[in-house]
């Protein structure tokens, strides 16, 4: 079952201070806050990257896969969404102890 645009946009919008944005990818949505990839919506769920500073941040909280073969992630209820303060603040937190992606390489034509 695919996320609903409407519960990507609610996310985005409430952690709008954090500078989230969202980006269609297979079916599902991740979600970026400075460039890294931070989380990602499956089914309708919130599972952010793992990192042991947002673990701190977010508990309690339980870890689950967000697809079958996906490393465990952090699960962050639904009720939990409506503080912006507090979600903007979990995606600050993540982003800032992710290590930033390398540069993609151009293949030579």
């Amino acid at each position: 079952m695919a996320s609903k645009p409407s519960t990507v946009d609610f996310i985005v919008e409430q952690a709008a201070a954090a500078g989230l944005s969202s980006r269609k990818m297979f079916g599902e949505y991740a979600l970026f806050c400075q460039g890294k990839l931070v989380a990602l919506v499956c089914d309708d769920q919130l599972f952010v990257k793992p990192t042991a500073e947002g673990r701190a941040y977010a508990e309690p909280v339980t870890e689950a896969p967000p697809y079958p073969s996906a490393k465990p992630c952090l699960v962050i209820d639904g009720d939990r969404w409506d503080d912006r303060n507090w979600l903007a603040g979990l995606f600050a937190i993540s982003a800032a102890n992710l290590l930033t992606p390398a540069p993609k390489k151009r293949r030579p034509k």
